[in-house]
């Protein structure tokens, strides 16, 4: 009886897990669509942004390309690392950090740092790599005006010749069920070259001229990059995390279906050897 009741103690802990598990689920689920509509509304304007700097780009005067165009010899590099505060996510966290180190393999000639979003990352860099700052705090009030305080010192160190590239490493957004590794360079910014860009340029009127122009769209379109792969992320994490409680639902009532069988023949084959045993005693005691 005692095997009995720890199988009975398994099953109420698994019974306790499931309800865990799915309780996380509806959270996620509940998240998730919030964070899909913000990702997804801002993804249209951030794509446009960068269809305008193109087309301006396009006829703007040569000699005068924006410091946060400008290419140099590359010898420091930093690398934005985008993940969650909290795990039970799947791979949605190790994704990241493995890319993260693919990424200091492939570059291990420059001088690298990382700027962490998220806990998970600052966890898995911190004793290994050079942090050159840990901003997890965006996430307690996650807007714009947060994410582009953290991009405006970047884009300080930048302009101040500290880096000489910058790096974006994300989860992308594609559904529920589906979150793509990213990398992305966020600075130097890529400018088309004109050669490329006649055919699809609009006529625009600009005022005052086209280089001042440049000069306030070219940081407001980094801000709104960082800011767009912060929202991807964050959807991406909810349909992870979503994704991951679901399946761990599912396995959990798997594990318990069997258990139940295990404990219901257990059951019988103690009753069956009980009732043995008192036959056994009748029949000894009919003998004597």
């Amino acid at each position: 009886m005692a095997n009995l009741k720890e199988i009975r103690g398994r099953i109420a802990s698994i019974s306790s897990t499931m309800q865990i598990t799915r309780a996380m689920k509806m959270v996620s689920a509940a998240k998730l669509k919030k964070a899909q509509d913000a990702i997804v509304m801002l993804r249209p304007y951030s794509e446009k942004l960068q269809e305008i700097i193109q087309n301006v780009n396009s006829s703007s005067d040569p000699d005068q390309v924006s410091v946060y165009a400008q290419k140099r010899e590359v010898k420091r590099i930093l690398f934005i690392a985008v993940t969650s505060n909290r795990g039970l996510a799947g791979a949605f966290n190790s994704s990241i950090v493995k890319e993260l180190n693919n990424q200091f393999s492939g570059k291990s000639q420059y001088e690298v740092e990382v700027l962490t979003i998220g806990k998970k990352a600052f966890d898995a860099v911190r004793r290994t790599r050079t942090v050159y700052s840990n901003e997890s705090a965006v996430f307690d009030n996650l807007n714009f005006d947060t994410v582009a305080h953290v991009t405006e010192g970047v884009m300080s160190s930048f302009k101040e010749g500290k880096f000489d590239e910058v790096y974006l490493i994300y989860n992308k957004f594609v559904n529920a069920a589906t979150q793509e590794v990213t990398t992305e360079q966020l600075l130097p910014i890529s400018m088309a070259e004109k050669a490329e860009e006649t055919q699809v340029e609009t006529d625009y009127i600009f005022e005052p001229n086209r280089n001042e122009i440049l000069d306030n769209l070219i940081p407001k379109a980094i801000k709104t990059q960082v800011f767009k792969a912060v929202l991807d992320s964050v959807a991406s994490e909810h349909g992870a995390r979503m994704t991951a409680m679901h399946k761990a639902t599912d396995n959990a009532q798997a594990l318990k279906n069997d258990l139940v069988i295990f404990y219901n023949k257990a059951r019988q084959a103690a009753i069956t050897n009980e009732i043995l045993e008192i036959v056994s005693g009748a029949e000894a005691l009919k003998n004597s």
